[in-house]
């Protein structure tokens, strides 16, 4: 049963999207439509299928890295060296509302599956393309990767202690921000194609989209001329706001406002800090962040993490545990809120993943619903799906021009 025949509730379920897209960028941006309802069909290289399939770390072989990118989604094995291969994908393409690919710029034009083809053949076919550095430019020609990209937009420059320097993020957060940008792109060109009835050209790369989360920080270099340095583990202009220690470790707290700091110094007993001039309002706080950070570590030491959590949080203080991820997916919260999803696995059994955030009525109560593919699981039933004749099929399985399990 297809996704589209199994999904009749979800929000994208009936369009068709052909993702073409390896390592993690593209694939994320076709997992959140394929959560979402669309029927993603995984066109992955044979022999080996997707990069990242031999990536590890592996559990029983398979890559965790796959994993975490490619629930909800069907595979087709094609043979991209072959000109029948490409063909064949042209002409799903003339089927298809969407295609996704993230290939280093010229590529998909070399392959005659650019957008101004595809477009000729299609003209309700909307074409998400996502980069590193965009299409023009000095950097359009470069290869792009989520550290290159950390690096160039400012986002290293802000993150890290002042005695390690620039820091990336502790994931490839360039790669998943640019997948959810061209998710958000692909909707909005699927609203329009609604009243225009032709689709568009969707672009994005890591660097602009790492660049469009700099908020203040940019807006303070853009405005001021201000350029920020790393900000460590406090907030960049409000105080305390930041990370502290108790006797236990680390956890984060947000006296974000004046009342707040109020609640707070009363709760720990520093009354004599609410009118000093020092400390009075959040520019003098600022102004001596490493004092008031001194004062307050000093306190919070003589407690646990989580007994400073609840208290702050019964004054309507943010406060939070600083966790490790053994101990996020043990946490009572994210399993009651059902943030981890199970799934039957061909081969791995029962298998855990990290569900879709969102909440919708659409969803069920359940957004993880098929496993991720093994490569070329789905191949036959997808072309018979895009209309080819079982003897068809047969002949490309015979010529190597596709691969299937089934």
């Amino acid at each position: 049963m297809t996704n589209t025949q199994n999904n009749k509730a979800l929000p994208l379920t009936g369009l068709k999207v052909l993702d073409l897209t390896r390592a993690l960028a593209g694939p994320f941006s076709a997992m959140i439509l394929a959560d979402l309802g669309a029927d993603v069909i995984k066109i992955e290289p044979t022999p080996n299928g997707e990069m990242v399939r031999g990536w590890g770390p592996f559990q029983d072989g398979i890559s965790v890295y796959y994993l975490s990118i490619h629930r909800n989604k069907r595979s087709l094995a094609v043979d991209f060296r072959q000109p029948k291969g490409l063909e064949l994908i042209r002409t799903m393409a003339k089927q298809a509302d969407i295609i996704i690919e993230n290939f280093k710029p010229g590529v998909m034009a070399d392959m005659k599956m650019d957008y101004a083809a595809l477009s000729a053949l299609n003209p309700r076919l909307i074409y998400a393309s996502i980069t590193g550095f965009g299409n023009t430019g000095p950097y359009g020609s470069w290869p792009g990767m989520d550290q290159i990209a950390q690096g160039m937009s400012g986002l290293m420059s802000l993150t890290g202690q002042a005695a390690t320097g620039p820091t990336r993020v502790g994931i490839p957060i360039g790669d998943v921000v640019g997948g959810m940008w061209a998710t958000m792109g692909i909707q909005a060109a699927i609203i329009q194609r609604q009243a225009t009835g032709r689709g568009q050209l969707v672009e994005t790369s890591l660097l602009a989209g790492l660049i469009g989360l700099l908020t203040v920080q940019g807006q303070r270099q853009l405005s001021l001329g201000d350029t920020p340095g790393v900000a460590g583990n406090d907030h960049p202009v409000i105080c305390p706001y930041g990370m502290f220690e108790a006797s236990d470790g680390p956890f984060n707290m947000a006296a974000a406002t004046e009342d707040m700091w109020v609640k707070l110094c009363q709760l720990i007993g520093i009354e004599d800090w609410i009118t000093h001039p020092d400390f009075k309002d959040n520019a003098s706080r600022c102004k001596h962040r490493e004092q008031v950070k001194e004062r307050l570590n000093k306190i919070f030491a003589t407690r646990k993490k989580m007994e400073w959590t609840l208290e702050l949080v019964k004054l309507s203080i943010p406060a939070g545990p600083i966790l490790t991820l053994d101990q996020v997916f043990k946490d009572p919260h994210i399993v009651e809120t059902g943030l981890v999803e199970e799934v039957d696995h061909p081969k791995l059994g029962k298998l855990k993943l990290v569900g879709n955030p969102l909440k919708m009525e659409g969803f069920g109560g359940k957004t993880v619903r098929t496993a991720p593919p093994e490569l070329g699981a789905d191949s036959r039933e997808v072309l018979q799906e895009y209309g080819l004749s079982d003897a068809d099929i047969n002949t490309l399985i015979a010529e190597k021009i596709i691969q299937s399990t089934h």
